[in-house]
């Protein structure tokens, strides 16, 4: 199925519910999530496709697994 006969078919079934105020809003909490849990797919593809990023993770996983890391504040981060 092509990405044009994919949005024909959801605007098809969306048509579907189109009046029950209830449903509409379940579909687009729904869709709400699938965006999110695109997007965060997305830009941890982006991170891991880097070799660098890759091993600054690693040393800082390394790091805090020999205890040199330090909690910091939430808050205290944009100070």
């Amino acid at each position: 199925m092509t990405a044009l006969q994919m949005n024909a078919e959801l605007f098809r079934e969306l048509s579907i519910i189109a009046e029950d105020e209830s449903l509409m809003k379940k579909a687009v909490k729904y869709l709400k999530k699938l965006a999110a849990k695109k997007q965060a797919m997305d830009e941890t593809e982006y991170i891991m496709s880097s070799p660098a990023m890759v091993e600054i993770l690693r040393q800082g996983e390394e790091d805090i697994k020999n205890g040199l890391g330090h909690v910091i504040k939430l808050e205290d981060l944009w100070k």
